[in-house]
């Protein structure tokens, strides 16, 4: 008699920012997970969706544009929404179900994989219910504010963008598992590799 075959994985990644969330999901990429990223989801929609695009020039004017003139410059758009909720809750309310839908196609086209879906307001949204199980990266304050100063943010920046997820804690108590990213890459690899042996077993 054959032996029963294990069930896919859908796992939902998460953590706060500066954590390394995208770090992460590229090491499940190298172990043979299919990985979605939601900032790469995001990037496709306005590049690729006129529809994005028209919303947020009808809203806020030419002024999104590259120097180009072709496409939207992304620091521009977060320059508007972090300075006002209002801002932030329509563009949230354009982009997040667009991106959820995309998701969701490509786990549902591919059920046989093993998924790893990194969302940074995963539990902020309610969406733990569509995983099998969470994992959080976590680090520590020092490191999140010196990872986010590199990508150019000020401290004001980073407060702002902060204010709109769960604090750190908070994610890490909701989590089936976590991992601390304040050491080497080496060590985030590890942890990864433990996880993901824990949550795939060989098939027998």
């Amino acid at each position: 008699m054959n032996a029963p075959t294990r069930k896919p994985l859908r796992l939902g990644l998460t953590g706060g920012m500066g954590c390394g969330k995208s770090t992460a999901a590229g090491i499940f990429r190298e172990l043979g997970f299919s990985v979605v990223e939601s900032d790469a989801l995001v990037r496709e929609l306005w590049e690729a969706d006129a529809s994005v695009k028209k919303a947020a020039l009808d809203r806020w004017g030419n002024r999104l544009l590259t120097s180009d003139g072709n496409g939207i410059d992304r620091r521009k758009v977060a320059e508007i929404v972090f300075a006002d909720v209002q801002e932030l809750d329509w563009l949230e309310g354009l982009l997040h179900p667009l991106v959820r839908n995309r998701w969701q196609a490509l786990l549902a086209a591919n059920p046989q994989k093993d998924w790893v879906v990194e969302i940074p307001l995963l539990f902020e949204k309610n969406l733990a219910s569509e995983f099998d199980f969470t994992l959080c990266i976590a680090s520590s304050p020092a490191q999140q504010a010196a990872r986010l100063a590199a990508r150019g943010l000020s401290p004001v920046e980073i407060t702002a963008r902060q204010s709109r997820q769960w604090p750190l804690p908070q994610k890490i108590e909701r989590a089936d598992w976590v991992a601390l990213n304040d050491g080497s890459l080496n060590f985030l690899r590890q942890e990864i590799v433990y996880f993901a042996n824990q949550l795939t077993p060989p098939k027998p």
